[in-house]
């Protein structure tokens, strides 16, 4: 049912509003043809992934509200709020000198747990965790064993509005831990965070052993 994008559109747009919304309130937020984006919410009741409320207004016919069923398993899976969890968590944890060491600590360990055990040389394991983790890394390798990274997408670009002190802090201490794993002898030598809207964060890493 969701693999229809514009029904999945729909059905994550209702899970971001987090409560319910009319027709025309849907599709002008995607720039659609109210008509056919009841035809699809309609598809969304029948399975069981949304509900449909007619609310009378003073004057008129009443109009169509929608939201998520109580009972909605999308996939099969109940429904999860992760994005709002991150952005939640970011605002909560205040940016002094003392949280930010924390941060970064329990981001190496996160790092270290997610390194590649596989044969693969660093730089390719380096750029196939961060792909992974949805960065769409531009790995470039220098001579000296200089790695340059620039990372076209910020995964995290939510929590980061809501807090990017602490958000870039836990990445570059995840890249550390990647690096503790993958390259023992490699030294993390900047972390340029950029705009999660525009990315382009650069990574540079020296002392990556020649393969």
């Amino acid at each position: 049912m969701l693999a229809q994008s514009t029904r999945r559109r729909l059905f994550e747009l209702l899970s971001e509003l987090g409560g319910s919304a009319s027709t025309d309130e849907l599709a002008a937020r995607l720039a659609l043809h109210p008509n056919g984006v009841r035809t699809h919410l309609g598809r969304l009741r029948d399975a069981g992934l949304v509900i449909q409320r007619r609310v009378p207004r003073p004057r008129g016919r009443p109009r169509d509200e929608w939201a998520i069923a109580p009972a909605a398993r999308p996939g099969g899976d109940p429904p999860h709020a992760y994005a709002a969890l991150a952005r939640w968590l970011a605002r909560a944890i205040p940016s002094t000198p003392a949280r930010l060491r924390e941060v970064e600590a329990a981001g190496r360990e996160i790092g270290e747990e997610l390194a590649s055990r596989a044969p693969t040389a660093p730089e390719q394991a380096i750029g196939d965790t961060l792909a992974a983790l949805g960065f769409q890394p531009r790995i470039d390798l220098h001579p000296e064993g200089r790695l340059s990274c620039r990372l076209g997408n910020c995964p995290y670009r939510d929590s980061v509005h809501e807090n990017q002190d602490v958000v870039c802090t836990l990445h570059r201490g995840l890249t550390r831990g990647l690096l503790g794993q993958i390259a023992p002898g490699a030294r993390l030598a900047s972390f340029v965070p950029h705009d999660p809207d525009r990315a382009g964060c650069e990574i540079e890493i020296e002392g990556i052993p020649a393969t």
